[in-house]
């Protein structure tokens, strides 16, 4: 066992999460047995999102052009392109994991990082169906404030780390 450890470091995060989740049904640590509960439910959401999740970004790839993704949201796209991005990330669901392979695939496709990241930050607090549930508890006034002082932030987070990361060449693996 300790050999088979030695060769697999890369999961013995895996085997001590294993263990303490035994140990925890085993002595009734209660606390143990909600994360296991937290991560059975967590693992079963993206394994039933993943897939699909995985077709629909495979569809992207195909069915857009680069040259029209990098007209429409590439370097020299200003302003049309950061809409873009925002109303594409409005209209999407899921959770942010979800955002992660699509970024890749506007990566890839030629979407400038500016764009990636402005994206990234309007799919993680302005989709519309959040919005919907955002404004029912906390009212739209709070909504609006919240999305007004959100949004240039992500909008600037998204030119300073295009100005931050334009010396750097990343190598895109193929998927």
């Amino acid at each position: 066992m300790i050999n088979f450890l030695r060769r697999k470091k890369q999961y013995l995060w895996l085997f001590g999460f294993l263990a303490v989740t035994l140990a925890s049904f085993v002595f009734g640590f209660n606390p143990g047995k909600e994360v296991f509960g937290n991560f059975t439910q967590f693992f079963i959401e993206m394994v039933t999102f993943i897939p699909f999740l995985f077709i629909i970004v495979g569809l992207f790839d195909v069915w857009f052009p680069k040259e029209q993704v990098e007209k429409h949201i590439g370097q020299e796209s200003g302003i049309k392109g950061i809409l873009i991005v925002i109303v594409l990330a409005m209209l999407q669901a899921g959770p942010l994991y979800g955002a992660f392979p699509v970024a890749y695939i506007l990566y890839k496709k030629g979407a400038s990082i500016k764009n990636i990241f402005i994206y990234l930050g309007a799919f993680s607090s302005l989709k519309i169906p959040m919005l919907g549930m955002e404004i029912g508890y906390l009212g739209i006034q709070f909504t609006l404030a919240r999305t007004l002082v959100s949004l240039p932030l992500f909008i600037a987070v998204g030119y300073f780390m295009e100005w931050y990361l334009k010396d750097r060449d990343f190598k895109i693996n193929k998927i």
